[in-house]
């Protein structure tokens, strides 16, 4: 886990990631500069529920848990693998985080401020505003999916409720 990642290692990642697909080299390359490498161990949060959405998140390697405070409890929502994106909701909206992400063994993340990814905004960078679209779409595929999920679930509940009172 000490070993330095090299350069050439996180553009190759971020060539073969579609989140970052469709940045041409010198986009890259200012993604890149602005990007900071975290480290973290088996069960090692990433940010809390309710914490200030500070940064995004890409995964280099590893997996990150993600979990949800229910009543009763912290509830498993997914586990990303690698090139999966957390914290993009808090950057784009400035919002608390929505939950709480932890390391599942050794996670190695590529982290963005949000400061500093502003900044990149503020300066007109293409590269910035297509990673924003790239978030864009990752929501509106995950909310694709969330209402699928809703109204398989309401479909179920309301078959037994018509189930229970035609008994």
């Amino acid at each position: 886990m000490d070993q330095a990642i090299s350069l050439d290692t996180i553009v190759s990642f971020l060539v073969s990631t579609p989140f970052f697909d469709m940045l041409d080299p010198a986009e890259r390359a200012e993604v890149v500069r602005i990007m900071e490498v975290q480290r973290l161990t088996d069960g090692e949060v990433v940010f809390r529920e309710g914490d200030p959405g500070d940064a995004w998140c890409v995964i280099l390697d590893g997996e990150a848990q993600v979990l949800k405070n229910t009543a009763e409890g912290a509830r498993e929502l997914a586990v990303l693998k690698r090139g999966a994106c957390v914290g993009e909701m808090a950057i784009l909206d400035g919002e608390g985080r929505s939950a709480t992400v932890k390391a599942v063994g050794p996670l190695t993340l590529l982290r963005f401020r949000r400061a500093r990814f502003e900044q990149l905004l503020n300066l007109g960078s293409l590269g910035a505003y297509k990673l924003i679209l790239a978030m864009a779409r990752m929501l509106s595929q995950r909310h694709r999916l969330l209402t699928a999920r809703v109204s398989k679930a309401a479909s179920r509940e309301d078959s037994v409720a018509e189930y229970h009172i035609s008994e």
